[in-house]
């Protein structure tokens, strides 16, 4: 397996040295082979060749901020894994609109960082085995034989249809029926959205007592919204939002958002 790149961008070069230090130090303790890499602003990120496989990104720095360069790498490198490091509490959920894998605040406690980092050399390390199995002819995802993906199985006047899990977008109640939007059309049935929910799993989000998300489909989201894939929206309640964006940012950390 090649080094894993590490960079580390700060306009503190106090901060970049620390990091630098604990993360050549964790790369060794793990017996990964790694380069890391500091810079000092955000277009110097830019310019890395090749570009960095995790990057360690502060929000406010002098130029261009964090945010606005982590817009135009996410752009070009769908797969960095991006952990944004900063003091400034308020931006973490503007993090996750960039799929930040994790939000550091400074001071960092070394645990944590330890933590952030063995998960993301994790994912790393996972996506280049599963890169090897594709090369080598296999599917590049675990199969289970011929396993199915998970379903339910609706009743309507007698008839019952099989509807996979993976193909809900979003789910609502209205008039004791639960209405399912799939990727192939809307489909109605009495029942209860509670029911539906602890079926679906940890996959799934209820945003407001009668909605149900289907986390895989979220493109974008508010603290009053959230846009999922076919232009849908469904609405968040206040009391919902900051579950919704733990629950999300986990969805995200596992690999299953991509």
């Amino acid at each position: 397996m090649r080094s894993v790149k590490i960079v580390i961008c700060d306009d503190d070069r106090n901060i970049q040295e620390i990091l630098r230090q604990k993360a050549s130090a964790l790369c060794g303790e793990r017996q990964t082979a790694c380069q890391v890499v500091c810079a000092d602003a955000g277009e110097d990120v830019l310019r890395e060749e090749p570009a960095p496989d995790i990057l360690f990104l502060d929000i406010r720095m002098p130029a261009r901020d964090g945010m606005d360069i982590a817009e135009e790498l996410r752009g070009k490198y769908p797969d960095m894994i991006l952990i944004f490091v900063t003091a400034l509490s308020e931006y973490v959920y503007d993090a996750f609109d960039v799929g930040a894998f994790h939000y550091l605040v400074k001071p960092l406690a070394d645990d944590k960082f330890r933590e952030v980092l063995n998960r993301a050399l994790d994912l790393w390390e996972a996506r280049g085995a599963a890169g090897r199995r594709t090369s080598d002819g296999g599917q590049g995802t675990e199969q289970t034989g011929s396993a199915e993906p998970p379903a339910l199985l609706i009743k309507r006047g007698g008839v019952s249809t099989k509807v996979a899990l993976d193909e809900i977008i979003y789910a609502e109640v209205f008039n004791r029926k639960v209405i399912l939007h799939t990727k192939r059309g809307e489909i109605e049935y009495y029942g209860r959205l509670t029911e539906l929910s602890e079926k679906a799993g940890d996959a799934f989000y209820r945003t407001h007592r009668a909605y149900l998300v289907n986390l895989r489909y979220v493109e974008k989201y508010t603290a009053a919204a959230v846009w999922l894939e076919q232009g849908l929206r469904v609405p968040v309640a206040k009391k919902q939002f900051a579950g919704f964006v733990r629950r999300y940012l986990h969805y995200i950390h596992e690999g299953r958002g991509g």
